[in-house]
């Protein structure tokens, strides 16, 4: 990714944190939050990965096919998901978000795998040069995912759901925290690339 070295260190420890935490959940009694545990574990260390600033480790041109083959393999089970799920009955959006997630992994690792990234991509430029349309789409969604994710952290009136204390891997305001983090870090590393 482009940018400072700070920013890319701290997407890192981000990301790393977030995958961290989804590999605690992974624990956990619901075979749901389970599969989707594993997703957001996948995208967190991945992420993690695509993020180590450039100036510290120059990755090999492969590692950026390797990549994509992660990404894209992701982006196939989390579709299935969402299939099975919707027919299923029991809905399918958080593993349609996965998919999209995915799939931009695919796209950045895609453009960086170039000399010079998006500034190579010129057939993809927007208008007079501007932002990629694709890369505009994927901004305009995570900037609505952050959001409405955000929204949902909000503290509600009225006593807490549940009663007691819950575990590490069954508090939903950290699975939500984790989601909003690793969108904005989508972000940045949109904005980066």
């Amino acid at each position: 990714m482009h940018g400072t070295a700070l920013s890319g260190w701290l997407l890192v420890a981000v990301c790393a944190a977030t995958g961290a935490y989804c590999v605690l959940r992974l624990r956990s009694d619901c075979a749901r939050a389970r599969s989707s545990a594993g997703g957001e574990a996948v995208m967190g260390f991945g992420m993690a990965a695509m993020a180590v600033p450039a100036a510290f480790a120059t990755p090999p041109p492969w590692i950026f096919a390797v990549y994509a083959g992660v990404f894209g393999a992701a982006a196939l089970r989390a579709g299935w998901l969402a299939h099975t799920r919707a027919n299923g009955g029991g809905g399918g959006g958080h593993h349609l978000h996965h998919v999209i997630g995915s799939l931009a992994m695919v796209y950045m690792a895609l453009a960086m795998s170039t000399p010079g990234g998006h500034a190579a991509h010129g057939g993809h430029a927007g208008p007079a040069g501007g932002i990629p349309p694709v890369t505009g789409a994927l901004l305009v969604y995570y900037v609505g995912y952050v959001l409405t994710t955000g929204v949902r952290l909000l503290p509600a009136a009225g006593p807490a759901p549940g009663g007691g204390p819950a575990g590490w891997g069954a508090r939903p305001e950290l699975t939500l925290a984790c989601r909003l983090s690793m969108g904005i870090a989508m972000l940045a590393m949109l904005l980066a690339l």
